[in-house]
């Protein structure tokens, strides 16, 4: 373990992390900035080799790591996070060059440090289920031994802390396998975190779309978890079936808000308008689908495009506050791209956006326009599908609180959902009836460190975060002491 104090680190040069090493590879890669379509610096391209290389470095650190008192671990963990905010800006500019404003990026970073730091106050307690004369029985938790954290592109910076706390607070070593898209903070990270934890703790590995079966597949790995598209995660946890791996899935949403007469529009609608459009739609649980009471629908979709008309979209070179970035990459650009097609096909009626900007000659970049469509039929793809991009449907509820339950129940997925009221006590009779991993009420998107995380239906399975997701990185075992009497 290193015993520098120093944490500044160059940002210039990316290497994979192999065992508090930094790793070279022969062939190399370049990410894209979103906003510029400039590559930007290059990474390694991983090897067979160097995963079993990696894996072999995790192994034979777990045991010492294991046996290492939690508050040491929990130490070291805050010492990372402080060790992140002596590089803030380093880590916020690389950030905004994946595909961010400068604003966003800081955000991020701000948020990600917050969630590690609430995170290592978590403690796992032996739990006492029977204690009598004759026997005293326990439930302990004890790490599982290598872990995986496979970290999508939306949130790469929180999502990919967000696994590696956990994972490491429990007692495990941890692998972070960052998306193509945005493999550069990932590295950085861990490049910093190999001077603070024991060799072959934190590793990270970068690489083409062949790196995550070859982790899946590994016989030493006992566990993925794995944030990204629904279909993806299918493929993860068919290929983790073989050896038997411990698989989180934090997979799409399709999240409902539901609106009720009573709101106050001025107060509420800008909190959902961001609900809705927050890092241009590509979050899990944005708000996909909106209902909205038919009461107030006029008057709340009016004002809403008011709202969104004072949103600032921009990217990495953006001086002007901007807090909306384009989508992320080409791939993701023409998925959204595809689906805006729909509103013509469907004929359905954007009252604002239903354009793509680089198309217009107004920006470079994956930019659309903010879209709000007018109530699509509950049928039509924008209601249907996960967008991931900056496009949201309103639904004029009509009916009683059946229908708009029904209808927001109408999805294989079930990630988040909110209602919003002004009746709290008609907010959550209406909440409990809703298929979503995580309720809110007048407000959405509200994570903590110490609140599980995880979706219904195909939106997943397991929970990262909190007791729950801590649980997730461990083995759970009985221990039984007999005091007096027979064995049975």
């Amino acid at each position: 373990m290193a015993s520098t104090t120093d944490y500044k680190i160059d940002f210039t040069n990316f290497y994979n992390i192999i065992n508090n090493e930094l790793k070279s590879t022969p062939t190399t890669r370049a990410a894209i900035n979103p906003s510029t379509l400039a590559p930007l610096p290059a990474v390694p391209v991983s090897t067979k080799a160097d995963v079993d290389a990696a894996v072999s470095a995790a192994k034979a650190a777990f045991p010492s790591w294991r046996d290492t008192p939690i508050e040491k671990r929990a130490a070291l963990l805050n010492t990372f996070a402080d060790a992140i905010m002596a590089n803030f800006m380093d880590f916020a500019s690389l950030l905004a060059l994946e595909g961010k404003p400068p604003t966003a990026a800081q955000f991020e970073v701000d948020f990600a440090v917050k969630h590690l730091k609430g995170t290592a106050q978590l403690r796992l307690e032996d739990e006492v289920i029977e204690d009598n004369e004759e026997k005293l029985t326990k439930i302990r938790y004890t790490p599982l031994g290598v872990g995986v954290g496979i970290v999508p592109f939306n949130y790469p910076f929180f999502l990919g802390l967000g696994k590696m706390g956990p994972a490491v607070l429990a007692g495990n070593a941890f692998i972070w396998k960052p998306s193509p898209y945005t493999p550069n903070t990932a590295l950085k990270l861990v490049e910093l975190a190999a001077k603070i934890f024991p060799p072959g703790v934190v590793q990270a590995l970068s690489g083409e779309e062949d790196l995550g079966p070859w982790l899946t597949a590994h016989p030493d790995i006992r566990k993925i978890s794995f944030t990204g598209s629904t279909p993806t995660g299918k493929k993860v946890m068919a290929a983790c079936a073989s050896t038997l791996k411990r698989v989180t899935l934090e997979l799409g949403g399709n999240d409902a808000a539901i609106v009720c007469d009573d709101v106050n529009l001025d107060e509420v609608v800008p909190k959902v308008a961001l609900g809705c459009f927050n890092n241009a739609g590509q979050v899990c649980v944005d708000i996909k689908r909106l209902f909205v009471h038919e009461k107030i629908y006029d008057q709340f979709l009016a004002k809403m495009v008011e709202v969104v008309k004072t949103f600032k979209f921009g990217g990495s070179e953006d001086t002007e506050g901007a807090f909306f970035p384009p989508v992320q990459n080409a791939m993701q650009f023409e998925k959204v791209k595809e689906l805006f097609t729909s509103i013509e096909k469907e004929g359905l009626k954007p009252v604002i956006g239903g354009e793509v900007e680089a198309e217009a000659g107004a920006k470079k970049g994956y930019y659309f326009k903010p879209t709000i469509i007018d109530n699509p039929p509950e049928n039509s793809r924008i209601v249907q599908e996960e967008p991931f991009g900056p496009i949201v449907p309103v639904v004029k509820w009509v009916g009683g609180e059946d229908e708009v339950v029904r209808m927001a129940n109408n999805t294989d997925m079930g990630l988040g959902a909110s209602v919003w009221s002004k009746d709290l006590e008609k907010a959550e009779r209406i909440a409990r009836r809703l298929e979503a991993g995580s309720l809110w009420i007048n407000t959405h998107q509200d994570l903590a460190p110490n609140v599980p995380f995880g979706g219904f239906k195909q939106s997943g399975m397991g929970h990262d975060w909190g007791l729950i997701g801590l649980k997730g990185w461990c083995n759970t075992q009985s221990l039984m002491t007999r005091r007096s009497g027979g064995m049975f």
